[in-house]
């Protein structure tokens, strides 16, 4: 599904990708922002706004959850076994931390306690189909709004961290 694009949200979405050491993704994610950005570039123009995502994105280290790949490459490597105590370590780690993207690591993460700071993008948008985030939660989770920031395409990000 495309969305309006919007100079400033991905100007935003580099500046997240750059507060972190890391990327954290599951494999579908991976394989999915890795056919979107990784070189060559996708035949399609795309806006020249565009290319700091595209390279800020190539240029992370990413970290890739899947029992299924056999091998992965694009700056990544293969995160196995016990999910906590590898995320656990990874954030033990010095540095500015982890992001995580897709839909359901970051439910599994959430079960596991694990995440620190949740930014949810609301597109104005209805589809009606897709991925539900967050759906089979066994509990539930509390948040504190920390930050709210519109977009020219009426998107918002809203940042929130979990009330412990």
């Amino acid at each position: 599904m495309q969305f309006p694009q919007d100079e400033d949200l991905h100007r935003h979405h580099v500046g997240n990708l750059n507060q972190a050491d890391a990327l954290l993704f599951g494999r579908v994610t991976y394989e999915m922002m890795e056919a979107a950005w990784r070189p060559p570039a996708p035949t399609e123009a795309r806006p020249d706004w565009v290319e700091p995502f595209a390279r800020t994105i190539n240029a992370a280290k990413k970290y890739v959850v899947s029992s299924t790949l056999e091998r992965v490459d694009w700056n990544a490597e293969l995160v196995r076994g016990d999910l906590a105590k590898a995320v656990q370590q990874l954030k033990r780690e010095p540095g500015k931390g982890l992001f995580v993207g897709g839909v359901k690591l970051p439910l599994a993460l959430t079960e596991l306690g694990l995440i620190d700071e949740y930014e949810f993008v609301v597109q104005p948008r209805l589809a009606g189909h897709g991925p539900t985030l967050f759906a089979g939660l066994s509990k539930h989770v509390d948040f504190k709004l920390v930050s709210r920031l519109e977009f020219g395409s009426g998107a918002v990000a809203m940042r929130y961290e979990p009330r412990r």
